[in-house]
């Protein structure tokens, strides 16, 4: 199975060693959205999309990538690590919608967050994500692969 994931992980790394750990047991193409504005991705099987939250949604180049790429009928997933509360994704499952594609899952676990008033505390979700979150993604992808794979 074809899988792309595109990502924006910028500040403490949360949402890419999630992304990592995947990438070494499986062959995927991960695409940093803060780098790469337009990509193909009508050859993949199966898309996802990932990032930290911020105000409570994904970051906006991740929904953007979205809005200018995504392919008609595809299967997406999502994957965000989060300091308080994980991000609402309506926005990502509209854009999904009108492209007749299948929302298939959402994983997401704490990552550590010092943006704002955190910052003067030393941060929240310190350690975060930590192996077992890290488990629990690779997992997740395992068993999307496992599910649409064919």
């Amino acid at each position: 199975m074809k899988t792309a994931i595109i990502y924006y992980s910028k500040h403490h790394g949360n949402t890419k060693k999630l992304l990592d750990q995947i990438a070494t047991q499986s062959d995927i193409t991960l695409i940093d959205a803060s780098t790469t504005l337009d990509a193909d991705l009508s050859g993949y099987d199966l898309i996802g999309f990932a990032s930290g939250t911020y105000f409570s949604k994904l970051h906006q180049s991740v929904i953007e990538f979205a809005e200018r790429n995504l392919p008609m009928e595809k299967k997406v997933f999502v994957i965000s690590t989060y300091g308080g509360v994980k991000p609402r994704i309506h926005n990502l499952k509209k854009i999904i919608s009108l492209r007749n594609g299948q929302f298939v899952g959402h994983y997401g676990c704490k990552g550590y967050d010092t943006y704002g008033l955190f910052k003067i505390i030393g941060g929240i979700a310190k350690g975060r994500p930590n192996a077992k979150d890290v488990a629990r993604a690779v997992k997740f992808f395992n068993n999307l692969v496992e599910r649409y794979g064919g």
